[in-house]
């Protein structure tokens, strides 16, 4: 399985909630999958859809799911020990390892070769990490949402990209009709 094929599994068991995606093909990719209003997608800022999830997560009361990728991640690692500092049992990083920067060509990541990014969260103090496969990543994502506790999850899956449009959405438009199914859903 590559990355799109873990996204379009966890659709039916993400939609529901607030989604925070990686920048590049990850947004693309939710965005042609499955567009919706509580989906905020990156168009920049590599490596901060973990950070803006984490903030969004310790602000409000409804659950917040940031997809990030391994190298977004490895590009700021000081997501994790603030992750593990700042506490939001309403929050759940899923980080799609597929080993490498899938959205500028797939070029190799040091999570695809000796770094565990599983072994990495639990050093910084993350108290809920989860690695599984990407055939175990709707399980993983059901338990995670039904424990109520900061979940850190690695799912390890393929490299590869298909090909997905461009998302045209303005970036504005994308951030005011988040923050207004925002609004809508915490009263």
């Amino acid at each position: 399985m590559i990355r799109s094929d873990v996204l379009k599994s966890l659709i039916p068991v993400i939609s529901d909630h607030f989604v925070v995606c990686n920048i590049g093909l990850p947004s693309q990719e939710l965005h042609m999958l499955d567009d919706q209003a509580s989906n905020f997608y990156m168009l920049g800022t590599m490596g901060l859809s973990s950070s803006i999830g984490l903030g969004l997560a310790l602000a409000q009361k409804q659950k917040v799911i940031s997809i990030d990728g391994d190298g977004s991640v490895l590009t700021n690692f000081g997501t994790l020990p603030t992750i593990a500092n700042n506490v939001a049992d309403n929050f759940i990083l899923l980080i799609i390892d597929n080993g490498s920067y899938g959205s500028t060509g797939d070029q190799p990541t040091y999570a695809g070769k000796k770094t565990s990014l599983a072994a990495v969260a639990s050093a910084c103090g993350c108290d809920n990490v989860v690695e599984c496969r990407a055939e175990d990543a709707v399980e993983t994502m059901q338990a995670a949402l039904a424990s109520d506790k900061m979940t850190i999850i690695v799912c390890k899956c393929e490299s590869g990209n298909i090909k997905v449009p461009v998302i045209t959405m303005d970036p504005v438009v994308i951030r005011d009709r988040f923050m207004k199914e925002l609004e809508k859903r915490n009263g």
